[in-house]
């Protein structure tokens, strides 16, 4: 049973409305009650209810105009109306004007009872969809996308242009861990649809010959497992946005449904015969040379020129090295939050064999790195002991920050190696403290202290 919800009968019967009053105070709900279509715009202005009951006959102010004003000025409060035998042609009007449903003359309470309740119930599921959504928009702002580097602040700046646009296709191209999917849902949070559906589909895990039924639907009895018609992908994300992600996996006998789909708007489901139009937002991404593969014949020309109308190509994490302290300190912060821990940042030590390390899985792998230190770390900053033995030891094949390909004979002192970082950090930032800091990693404070202690002074800057 839905939780106690605040209800308005609107009815110039008294009978009826009496009858209503005690059917939905037997559920546990606030029920009001009036008599004229006046009134009753008074009642929902000073009590806002949840649902109205509206009789479509009243005295002056008559129902569908009631609906017209409601729907007008309170559009969250849904509307049910009742309708006598002689008026159902009017109550299919009142259902093109807004009203959630309707009630027929003569009634059973049990009926009223029935209606109401799944209205309710699919009222508060619909509030509840709205405010994980608001929830997910929040979580998904371009401050998301971690980077100070020219190519990040690149990518930030056509994702803006690109949402304010509300471009209908989106290509994301980038090696495998290099946030595809975080711009896909950027794409999608920040534009006009960030309000409804986010649907991902990982072409790589589709089995082939079930493609077309996941992202088309099916009709029951399309094929031999098909006992139930299903919705597709596709008619889910209507309104909103469907990320297709390793589109360049995608069977061939897929793509050209899948082109049509993205040309009109419209597909069937497997085995239907009317056509289906959606509305939908279509980010599709790949690590793939999708030029090499329409060259090789692996995947569709005219296809692949319609996703191509907008790309975003997004670097290894190799070439935008300066936005490692930056992605660290923001995993810290995130992985804090998560796991209940407290590390401060990363040591220059560490930070030191993070700018070096070559970083095969990208952004992805330097994330899992950070939660694995900030899980299993003993030490108040992130030490090179807490990092794995691949990137703490590096072979002779990782080149160093330094320039040093291996250590010297005579060893190598790292209290030297920190000051040499801390006073690169400074040159480099033209002797800004702040600036310096955040390029190491480190707090403002820990830069000062380390100053201080290896007596970097004028030259620093």
């Amino acid at each position: 049973m839905p939780s106690q919800a605040k209800i308005l009968v609107v009815d110039d019967e008294r009978l009826i409305r009496w009858t209503l009053v005690q059917a939905l105070g037997e559920l546990g709900h606030e029920v009001s009650e009036a008599a004229d279509g006046a009134a009753a715009l008074a009642q929902v202005a000073a009590e806002a209810p949840d649902l109205v009951i509206l009789d479509i006959r009243l005295p002056g102010l008559g129902g569908l105009e009631v609906l017209q004003a409601l729907r007008r000025e309170h559009p969250e409060t849904s509307v049910v109306m009742i309708s006598a035998h002689g008026t159902l042609e009017t109550a299919v009007e009142a259902m093109k004007l807004g009203a959630a449903d309707y009630i027929r003359k003569p009634f059973q309470a049990a009926d009223v009872q029935h209606t109401v309740s799944r209205l309710l119930t699919s009222q508060r599921a619909e509030r509840e969809r709205d405010l994980v959504l608001g929830r997910e928009a929040r979580s998904y702002g371009l401050e998301s996308l971690v980077g100070v580097s020219d190519s990040m602040q690149q990518v930030r700046g056509l994702i803006a242009q690109l949402s304010a646009a509300g471009a209908s296709t989106v290509l994301v191209e980038g090696e495998s861990g290099t946030g595809k999917g975080l711009v896909a849902r950027l794409l999608h949070y920040t534009g006009p649809r960030g309000r409804k559906p986010f649907v991902e589909v990982s072409c790589t895990a589709l089995a082939e010959g079930l493609v077309e039924s996941e992202l088309f639907g099916h009709e029951r009895g399309a094929f031999t497992d098909a006992k139930a018609r299903k919705q597709g992908l596709l008619e889910l994300a209507d309104g909103g946005t469907v990320f297709l992600d390793e589109i360049g996996d995608m069977p061939l006998a897929a793509q050209a449904k899948l082109l049509r789909a993205m040309e009109d708007r419209l597909f069937k489901r497997v085995g239907g015969v009317r056509d289906i139009r959606v509305d939908v937002q279509v980010v599709a991404a790949t690590h793939r040379d999708l030029g090499q593969a329409v060259a090789e014949g692996r995947f569709r020309k005219d296809l692949y020129y319609r996703l191509a109308v907008v790309r975003i190509a997004l670097p290894p994490l190799t070439a935008h090295r300066e936005d490692i302290p930056l992605l660290a300190e923001a995993f810290i912060r995130h992985y804090n939050r998560e796991l209940g821990r407290s590390l401060t940042g990363v040591s220059p030590a560490a930070l030191s064999l993070l700018g070096a390390y070559r970083w095969p899985g990208n952004v992805r792998e330097l994330r899992n790195v950070i939660e694995r230190a900030v899980l299993l770390g003993t030490h108040p900053e992130l030490q090179p002991e807490d990092l794995p033995a691949g990137i703490a030891q590096p072979t002779a094949h990782e080149p160093h920050a330094s320039g040093l390909s291996s250590l010297p004979p005579s060893g190598l002192s790292m209290q030297e190696v920190e000051r040499g970082l801390i006073l690169r950090a400074l040159q480099a930032e033209g002797g800004n403290q702040t600036h310096a800091a955040r390029r190491l990693g480190i707090s403002r404070d820990t830069l000062r202290y380390r100053m201080k202690k290896f007596g970097l002074g004028a030259e620093a800057g």
